[in-house]
């Protein structure tokens, strides 16, 4: 008896360890997830698509096209309310306020005040949220109270041209965001705990991408789209490993995320095409070669997936592309286009969901051979400029003023 009871205390344990692990692993912590690449896990197809979603809840949040972060059982939003940027702690099942952490902040101005609210998403780890609003205000806060423990604003009144797009990223124990302005910024780095400054390279001024982590012959690099280079520099120190001139072409953006696979770094933009570059140790340093060029087929505001060597994007004309990501040749392109060519593409196993500003949100299958649609569903009534955030068979969509949760039947 002594024995079985043992046996079932064990078995117990480990459904609770599994249930914590499925939990976790459908966390979306940060802007395209856990790793920064768009890949959802725990996500099973339906054998059949319904015909709609289901909708359980929407609240009003306030303005914004920041992605929320998924954390166990709270969604956390970064919004603008009248005059104030505002974090809000949502309760992931049922959308109801759980706290929320207000400062005032100088409205969008210009041509970028169509977008009036935040545009970098929050990143959640190591017990903190950190927030960058679009003025360039930093902030970390208790996840768990939304008690400020450090805000500051290192560049006072120097936004790029369109305000902040760029989304912070943190590793173990320290917050990397590129903060300032046109020719004048710096890629930062900050102790999560104290918010003092480690290190900072300031060798260009932001652009509307946000840094990627990789790591080659034992060294950590944050790579970092800048608004002339693509660079790589050290986590632990700043220093400048290596850098590819990338600036954009007549009135386009730097606005894609680099892509990382193993010691390959993919990049992509409107008017520039898809390039893909190998970082390779040499004697004391780094170097780069390139592997690949297609000047054809570039992405305009939105970051492609990479799936089994297959890379999957909104073109810069407003299309879903596919193309091999060996060799940088186009595998298809769907014949329908956009007017805008804002969008979110997420790797969900068995197919890829797309989510452009139109707000139909796509789910087509995986495969170089064609574009196969499987199911289309209205998400929202308003533009969506924001990633949908997907775990198990729910999704969060979040649209100009509102966060809604869909579900799958």
């Amino acid at each position: 008896m002594r024995n079985a009871s043992r046996w079932i205390g064990a078995m117990v344990m480990c459904l609770i360890l599994v249930s914590m692990t499925c939990a976790f692993a459908q966390d979306w912590p940060q802007w395209r997830g856990a790793n920064r690449d768009g890949k959802v896990t725990g996500f099973t197809a339906p054998q059949s698509w319904p015909k709609e979603l289901t909708q359980k809840w929407k609240v009003t949040v306030g303005t914004g096209d920041a992605t929320p972060a998924l954390v166990g059982d709270k969604l956390y939003v970064f919004a603008r309310q009248g005059d104030d940027e505002v974090t809000l702690c949502l309760d992931a099942a049922s959308g109801k306020e759980l706290w929320q952490n207000k400062y005032a902040s100088q409205p969008v101005a210009g041509p970028a005040s169509r977008h009036p609210g935040p545009r970098s998403s929050p990143t959640v780890a190591e017990g903190k949220i950190v927030t960058l609003g679009v003025n360039g205000t930093l902030s970390c806060l208790d996840a768990a109270t939304g008690k400020e423990l450090w805000r500051k604003d290192e560049f006072p009144n120097v936004v790029p041209q369109f305000f902040t797009a760029m989304s912070p990223i943190i590793d173990n124990g320290t917050c990397i965001a590129h903060l300032g302005g046109k020719d004048n910024g710096a890629v930062m780095a900050f102790d999560l705990a104290s918010g003092n400054v480690k290190w900072k390279w300031a060798g260009d001024g932001p652009a509307y991408a946000s840094p990627v982590l990789m790591t080659v012959e034992g060294t950590k690099q944050v790579v970092v789209q800048t608004e002339k280079n693509l660079v790589g520099v050290t986590v632990a120190d700043g220093k400048l490993l290596w850098q590819i001139p990338a600036a954009p072409q007549a009135r386009f953006y730097n606005s894609a995320t680099p892509i990382v696979d193993g010691q390959t770094v993919i990049y992509t933009g409107q008017g520039q095409g898809t390039k893909a570059v190998k970082v390779e140790k040499q004697n004391s340093g780094f170097v780069t070669k390139e592997l690949w060029s297609n000047t054809q087929l570039g992405t305009g505001f939105n970051t492609p997936v990479l799936k089994d060597g297959l890379l999957y994007g909104l073109s810069d004309k407003g299309s879903l592309f596919c193309l091999n990501a060996q060799t940088g040749q186009a595998a298809w392109t769907d014949t329908a286009t956009r007017k805008e060519n804002f969008g979110a593409l997420l790797d969900a196993g068995s197919v890829i969901f797309a989510l452009p500003s139109d707000s139909q949100l796509v789910v087509f299958k995986p495969g170089d051979k064609e574009y196969t649609e499987v199911a289309r569903f209205k998400a929202a009534d308003t533009p969506t400029y924001a990633h949908p955030v997907i775990a198990g068979n729910r999704i969060f969509v979040r649209d100009q003023e509102n966060v809604a949760l869909w579900t799958i039947p």
